[in-house]
């Protein structure tokens, strides 16, 4: 009778402790980390079920729609390990930006913030190519304007073409040159563009100005002025042989060339958290491509521990 007694026992025990383990099972399995997906006109929003560490906010290259930088730009999945909200934006094709686009674009950045909940206090904006261009000025325009509450604590660009005045010559030069199809009607565009809404920057430059990011023949920056106390990092591949090769361009041409000068001129002016990051052969299209204008030059778990550092 005892030793059956003992044997009820054990089982009931046994029983408990499957039970607490299922719970326990059940409860982690609950806490695990996921992404809500929330996907709207003008962006795509992926923030974690719990409350978010930072926010991520991503600007694609001059066609460059949210899907095509999920592509591109594997970042998702590690975003969503550190915790991270991601806005993946659709605004795209602009080299500069208008004044009423600046307060419409930081209006709607505040807006999906505010709704969906995110913090306000680690908040990075990133791009590239064009991408990186918006970046940068819509960070200094939030930065400045006291009527937004966003104010980016980083602000990073993909080799971007920073310096419009610097676009200008190139595509001249390109023209002239006559190598590439793709080239020439690159640059036929860009020289149509730029004339069009600021004629020859021969004749007057300061329309370059107020709308570049840089501009290095005046060593320009008045439009990154209230991002000084800002965490800046600007990501290029230098990779001048693949440009000789396939564009016939010189460094001088390279937006490589003038992110290297742009950090150079900002560490001068007391911009004391600018950190320039040329890579050498991590430059791939997703679809296996070798290109070094690509968004894979940035080091996706770098950057996450970079979010995380305030």
């Amino acid at each position: 009778m005892r030793t059956t007694s003992i044997i009820l026992i054990l089982i009931f025990v046994g029983l408990v402790s499957c039970k607490q383990n299922k719970q326990e099972k059940e409860h982690t399995t609950s806490e695990k980390l996921e992404f809500i997906k929330i996907i709207k006109e003008d962006y795509e929003l992926y923030k974690p079920n719990k409350e978010a560490k930072a926010v991520l906010i991503l600007f694609g290259g001059y066609p460059e729609t949210a899907e095509d930088i999920k592509r591109e730009f594997k970042i998702l999945d590690i975003a969503r390990k550190n915790n991270i909200a991601v806005i993946l934006s659709n605004f795209n094709q602009k080299l500069w930006l208008e004044e009423n686009e600046k307060h419409k674009l930081a209006k709607n950045l505040q807006d999906i913030i505010v709704t969906n909940q995110l913090p306000t206090d680690n908040i990075v904006i990133g791009g590239f190519s064009s991408g990186g261009v918006i970046s940068l000025l819509i960070s200094n325009f939030i930065v400045e304007m006291k009527q937004f509450y966003i104010d980016p604590k980083g602000v990073f660009i993909v080799d971007s073409p920073i310096d419009l005045v610097a676009l200008y010559k190139s595509s001249e030069k390109n023209i002239a040159r006559n190598f590439s199809e793709s080239s020439i009607q690159e640059s036929t565009w860009l020289l149509e563009t730029l004339g069009d809404n600021f004629g020859n920057p021969k004749d007057d430059i300061k329309k370059y100005e107020d709308k570049a990011v840089f501009t290095f023949s005046t060593n320009n920056t008045s439009n990154l002025k209230k991002l000084k106390r800002t965490k800046i990092r600007l990501y290029t591949e230098p990779d001048t042989l693949w440009w000789k090769k396939n564009r016939m361009a010189d460094y001088e041409q390279m937006n490589a060339f003038y992110i290297k000068k742009l950090s150079e001129s900002l560490k001068i002016k007391g911009f004391e958290k600018v950190e320039y990051i040329p890579t050498e052969n991590k430059g791939y299209r997703a679809n296996g491509e070798r290109h070094p204008h690509s968004w894979t030059i940035v080091d996706k778990n770098d950057l996450m521990n970079w979010i995380l550092t305030k």
